[in-house]
């Protein structure tokens, strides 16, 4: 929603999941959220905290808003729950191209649920470990159609 824990922890996981594979080159990967809240904060310091563990370093991300301009640029564009899945299709463009999906489509645990929000809940490194899984899945997903 807005763009401080989860999706800044998705962005990392991939990230990292690319960079291990040697296909940085091959993608451009951003996270946003679907309101305004934190535009230009960092993540969440409790969700770096969480991925520092993990040996991975959000620190350099700034929340932004998803943008139209998004539909036309990226293939995929992940939501973490249903409710923001909802969102995305209803600022959906015509002509866009991307593909609007739930992320733990990807998970063979979680499959077509709902990644939970920490900012309440505090459960960051239950949801850094439940997201690394599925962009892991998401990743071999895209690899396979190559």
């Amino acid at each position: 929603m807005g763009n401080i824990c989860r999706s800044p922890t998705a962005e990392g996981a991939f990230r990292s999941i690319i960079d291990k594979n040697n296909q940085s080159r091959n993608f451009d990967i951003d996270s946003a959220g679907t309101h305004a809240y934190h535009v230009g904060s960092p993540p969440d310091e409790r969700s770096q905290a969480s991925a520092k563990t993990y040996g991975l370093d959000l620190s350099s991300q700034k929340a932004r808003q998803v943008h139209e301009s998004d539909f036309y640029y990226y293939d995929f564009i992940i939501a973490m729950d249903q409710d923001n899945l909802e969102r995305l299709k209803l600022i959906y463009p015509i002509g866009g191209i991307s593909k609007v999906e739930l992320l733990l489509n990807y998970s063979k645990e979680f499959n077509g649920g709902n990644v939970p929000d920490p900012y309440y809940e505090g459960k960051f490194d239950e949801v850094f470990e439940m997201v690394y899984s599925a962009c892991t899945s998401f990743f071999e997903s895209i690899v396979k159609k190559d």
